[in-house]
């Protein structure tokens, strides 16, 4: 508990004294630009501080957003420049603020008893926001709800069971009323970092909620032998499917698909793809992306230290690309993907062609897990 404490103290204070007062406007933007040009979203750190960053489609910085610790993923508002940066699983923080830096950042500390699995969403309309929450000392997921309409502040206004234990990533669905949730089933408590307290009893699923009450519409769940195959990540494809990428808690020496595809009313599908690629991906997938036609899903493994390519129709392997350490990928403006990597590597990849570099690999840089699109 006192780990906890130490945390929250930390970052209120650099809240109060660090992160607002600082940043009323961009460090690095492009004057007049406009929401609708093509922007990315990032956390990194960079020599040993941490931050959000907007980029370009090139990779350059147009605003950097100093953070208090580890960064993970986003919550985006493209339709109003707006995103919100979650701390890093068991994260006490999240930090709101505007793409173009027309105000200043927002600091956001977690519900009493609640931390931030690393992700969220926005409703289309910007009025409500949604994250991922642990429950910690009942050991049960949540969707936390925030007021993020004009003078909301972005005010935690309620929550609602996530369906299962461990939620991790959150999407909308096309219908802009239907969260999809990816929960891990992983049980964890804040006070043990990290550590999976119920390998043996893990119920990892897929939760289909209404987003304005948390009416639970539909759960699946993995064959029963799969109990131990955490779904983490998920990526919508265009014919709507959910599309999702997970880590397998069991022996390091079983290999199951790590790659699966939902429809709703339907049982889970998996991919393997061929065995040298799913060997290399080393029992780990670390983000899901749809490519900007929605016809390419690639699967990334920081582990593995490769990216993998999937047809979103055939379920068919489209082809694998190394990137060491490579974990963030995101929707390219006109195709392909874009790739970042913790060695500090980004880079424009496809299926079919070698990686091209966005931006110098910088020492000391080090970008986290997910790279976003806005």
């Amino acid at each position: 508990m006192r780990s906890m404490e130490i945390d929250r103290r930390r970052f209120l204070g650099w809240a109060a004294g660090v992160a607002l007062p600082g940043l009323a406007g961009p460090v690095s933007a492009s004057p007049g630009s406009a929401v609708a040009v093509s922007r990315y979203l990032a956390a990194r750190r960079r020599a040993g501080v941490y931050e959000a960053v907007v980029l370009d489609a090139d990779g350059r910085d147009r605003r950097v957003v100093p953070l208090p610790d580890r960064g993970h993923s986003f919550a985006l508002d493209p339709a109003r420049g707006r995103a919100v940066a979650f701390g890093r699983q068991p994260g006490f923080y999240a930090v709101a603020f505007d793409v173009d830096g027309a105000r200043p950042p927002q600091a956001m500390q977690a519900a009493a008893g609640r931390h931030f699995f690393g992700h969220g969403v926005y409703l289309p309309d910007g009025r409500l926001m949604y994250a991922t929450e642990n429950d910690y000392e009942a050991g049960r997921g949540v969707v936390g709800v925030y007021d993020a309409s004009p003078g909301g502040g972005h005010r935690r206004v309620g929550e609602f069971d996530s369906g299962g234990i461990g939620p991790h990533e959150v999407v909308l669905l096309a219908d802009g009323k239907t969260l999809c949730v990816a929960n891990g089933g992983i049980l964890t408590h804040p006070d043990y970092g990290k550590l999976e307290l119920n390998l043996d009893t893990m119920r990892p699923s897929l939760a289909y909620l209404d987003a304005t009450d948390g009416r639970l519409l539909e759960r699946v769940e993995l064959p029963a032998d799969l109990h131990q195959l955490s779904i983490r990540h998920l990526a919508l494809a265009a014919d709507g499917a959910v599309w999702f990428g997970c880590q397998h808690m069991g022996p390091a020496g079983e290999r199951p698909a790590l790659v699966g595809r939902h429809r709703r009313g339907r049982a889970p599908e998996l991919y393997a793809g061929p065995g040298e690629v799913l060997r290399g991906l080393r029992n780990y997938v670390g983000s899901v992306a749809a490519d900007a036609s929605g016809a390419v899903i690639a699967t990334s493994s920081p582990v593995g230290g490769r990216i993998v390519y999937w047809d979103a129709v055939a379920g068919k392997c489209l082809g694998v690309t190394a990137l060491p350490d490579g974990c963030g990928v995101a929707p390219g403006p006109a195709g392909g993907f874009l790739a970042s990597s913790g060695l500090g590597d980004m880079v424009r990849v496809a299926p079919g062609a070698d990686p091209a570099a966005l931006r110098p690999t910088e020492a000391g840089l080090a970008w986290d897990n997910h790279f976003r699109r806005l």
